[in-house]
């Protein structure tokens, strides 16, 4: 019997996307295996880091170029900005080059965990808020820090589960959850993520999607690994809809004893 697909859109800012799948595009060896990892993930929304891209190549053979032919929606991101203002500079520069108005804010305050600076982050978000960004924060999994990205106008946070590029997996479950229940806007996790059980994991969790880009870029296949980071996302958030059953300590048979035939008596008790 065919499963019926429920449509199931993710929607940020009044835009929708089929895959709840956000990749990066950084660490792989060429630009046709980013390509055909694209397209094998079924991403809709690819980020792109304003500081380590040409703005302007925009020729076939040129990332931005490859990705405007796949037409995929670019969410430029401020990768490598450590204060406000560079991260405010940041997106300004990749707005005026006609990226767009959306902008994946990272400001970050540690070089070696590369955990964001979250008073910075707030103080970014509501000036480019302000001039009319579409800001989606890179944040810590602290629920408080979340609800003030949200009140200063955020349509979506990005909580990590794990440090950038650490591939570690979702290390806190349980503030995940808090924080997901503290906001209103969709949860994109970002960071973290070394496998598709992670990712699906994430969306068990209730997140509405996964960003991720070294768990695809760095592994053996990236194109397989694509593909099955999108499977993982998609499985996740249908087990998610569906309600998981509640866990119980001790067995419980799967067959009801109603009708069951009953057993032969035994030879010991037969004089």
């Amino acid at each position: 019997m065919e499963v019926e697909t429920v449509q199931d859109p993710l929607v940020i800012a009044g835009r929708s996307f089929r895959s709840r799948l956000f990749i990066g595009t950084g660490k792989y060896s060429s630009l046709d295996l980013c390509r055909d990892a694209l397209r094998a993930s079924g991403a809709e929304v690819v980020t792109v880091a304003v500081r380590r891209v040409d703005l302007s190549a925009r020729g076939a053979e040129s990332l931005l170029g490859m990705l405007q032919a796949e037409g995929v929606h670019l969410l430029p991101n401020t990768a490598a900005c450590y204060t406000a203002e560079d991260a405010i500079r940041t997106a300004r520069l990749g707005r005026e080059a006609g990226l767009t108005e959306w902008v994946k804010l990272e400001v970050i305050g540690d070089p070696k965990t590369l955990f964001p600076d979250t008073e910075a982050l707030v103080q970014a978000a509501r000036v480019l808020v302000k001039e009319g960004f579409v800001v989606l924060p890179y944040t810590n999994d602290d629920p408080i820090v979340a609800r003030k990205l949200v009140d200063v106008g955020c349509p979506a946070v990005m909580p990590l589960g794990a440090p950038i590029g650490s591939g570690l997996g979702i290390r806190n479950p349980f503030n995940l959850r808090i924080l997901m229940e503290s906001v209103t806007v969709p949860v994109i996790v970002d960071a973290g993520v070394g496998t598709a059980s992670d990712a699906a994991l994430a969306m068990e969790l209730g997140a509405h999607g996964v960003l991720m880009n070294t768990a695809i870029a760095q592994a053996r296949e990236p194109v397989r690994m694509a593909r099955a980071m999108g499977l993982g996302v998609e499985a996740g958030r249908e087990a998610f809809l569906a309600g998981r059953m509640a866990p119980r300590l001790y067995a419980n048979a799967s067959s009801p004893l109603e009708g069951a035939i009953a057993s032969a008596p035994s030879a010991l008790a037969i004089e």
